[in-house]
């Protein structure tokens, strides 16, 4: 049987990651794929720059459409990440005939559904398990593993350089700031860090899961985010001293009224073995209705990771190319025509309990006042501790956690407690996760 040839878009980290993995192991995933599979053509920005790969007998050009439209291309593995060209050629591998393999969330879930639709006119597939926590096969873990599960929920740490930040302010007692310059330095960030340490990126990758898991279209535009760049070394250390972990977290919870689709910082208990999931590390709690929950832990970006990753997309496209498009694994787990319009809820529907941090005058009668505005949007609390003053501050800190609480009640209470003369504002508002 002739080899499956393949045409690589972008030869950057996963890209040679890419050649290296499938050249390696080149024996190892024939047995696998019943086909010998070769990477004939790639394309690259610059010609001669060095790379962590050998592209001997890879015809290098810098023109994407080259392999686009190449007749003898039969996948197209796209690494160029982006929207508009990534979009573009991927479309247009598609109108020629090519499956395509992809490693590019932002791509999946802001266009995914036009994407899908394409491939499903023209009876091909797209592949995207490298999309989301980069060598762990969570995709395949969801949409194949937990078939016969009704999802309830699911949480993870998807972005490694804010779980990087964080593990790094709670080990060493450093600032935000000072972390997120090292991680620069390192390659964990980059020079604009703001899809990282924002929850842009962790978004991105939510979208995808919570489609997989619920059965509903893409829909990055309802996903809350909020990302880590408030998160300050004293919140790290209280939620320490009250037996938590502070994480960036994607959360995606199905409920009687409809779908949770946040990302925000999250305090866990310390014993959950997510909460010590540390470094770059990546890891996704998934709870099924009949397997409860399970977790799947791993590295969530490089070379080899991600490649994993794509060359296990690759293998399975190469698996399916004579089978019968109707009877291939969906997109997104669910068969198209059965995705379901369950709405996704607003934040201020969302109830959870709550860490809250104050800065108050030293003087009688100040909690009481706090205690008293909570009490009357029924909230309760679960734990308060007040603090002595830092130095040189006249106001102390005075730490809570409350119990379940919808979000727009705890907003409005909020808005009357930084309304006090004796309150400092703002009030410092995480939201936490006991992950049970």
């Amino acid at each position: 049987m002739n080899p499956v040839k393949i045409g690589l878009l972008g030869l950057g980290t996963v890209g040679g990651g890419t050649v290296n993995v499938l050249r390696r192991n080149a024996d190892e995933i024939t047995r696998r794929a019943g086909r010998e599979i070769q990477i004939c053509r790639a394309s690259t920005r610059d010609l001669q720059r060095s790379r962590i790969c050998d592209t001997t007998g890879i015809a290098l050009t810098q023109d994407p459409l080259e392999i686009v439209n190449d007749p003898d291309i039969q996948i197209v593995v796209e690494l160029i990440g982006g929207e508009t060209l990534a979009k573009e050629l991927v479309l247009k591998a598609l109108d020629n005939g090519k499956h395509v393999v992809t490693a590019n969330k932002a791509l999946i879930a802001l266009h995914g559904n036009e994407i899908f639709a394409k491939a499903r006119e023209k009876g091909l597939m797209v592949a995207f398990e490298p999309a989301v926590a980069g060598g762990i096969p969570i995709i395949k873990a969801i949409r194949e593993g937990l078939t016969g599960n009704r999802v309830e929920w699911l949480a993870g740490i998807i972005n490694g350089t804010c779980n990087y930040i964080l593990t790094e302010m709670r080990d060493k007692g450093r600032d935000f700031e000072d972390v997120l310059q090292e991680a620069q330095a390192l390659g964990y960030a980059e020079a604009d860090p703001t899809f990282d340490v924002e929850g842009i990126d962790a978004a991105h990758k939510l979208t995808i899961l919570a489609s997989i898991a619920f059965g509903i279209p893409l829909q990055f535009d309802k996903v809350y985010v909020e990302g880590i760049s408030g998160v300050t070394r004293l919140d790290v250390t209280y939620a320490e001293a009250l037996g938590y972990r502070i994480k960036l977290l994607g959360v995606a919870r199905r409920s009687e009224k409809g779908i949770e689709l946040r990302v925000h910082p999250t305090l866990i208990p310390y014993r959950r073995l997510i909460a010590n999931v540390d470094g770059v590390m990546n890891a996704v709690v998934v709870k099924g209705d009949a397997v409860g929950p399970t977790l799947y832990y791993g590295a969530g970006a490089g070379a080899d990771p991600t490649a994993s990753s794509v060359v296990a997309d690759i293998v399975d496209v190469v698996r399916a190319l004579t089978s019968d498009p109707e009877n291939r694994v969906p997109h997104l787990a669910f068969q198209p025509t059965a995705l379901a319009d369950t709405p996704v809820l607003p934040i201020g529907d969302i109830e959870t309990a709550y860490y809250l941090r104050l800065s108050a005058e030293d003087k009688p009668g100040v909690l009481a006042d706090v205690t008293r505005i909570l009490a009357g949007r029924n909230i309760s609390i679960e734990a308060i501790i007040q603090k002595e003053p830092l130095t040189g501050e006249s106001h102390l800190p005075i730490i809570m956690l409350t119990h379940k609480v919808p979000e727009r009640e705890l907003n409005a209470a909020i808005a009357e407690i930084e309304a006090l003369a004796t309150i400092n504002k703002p009030v410092k508002r995480i939201r936490m996760e006991t992950l049970g």
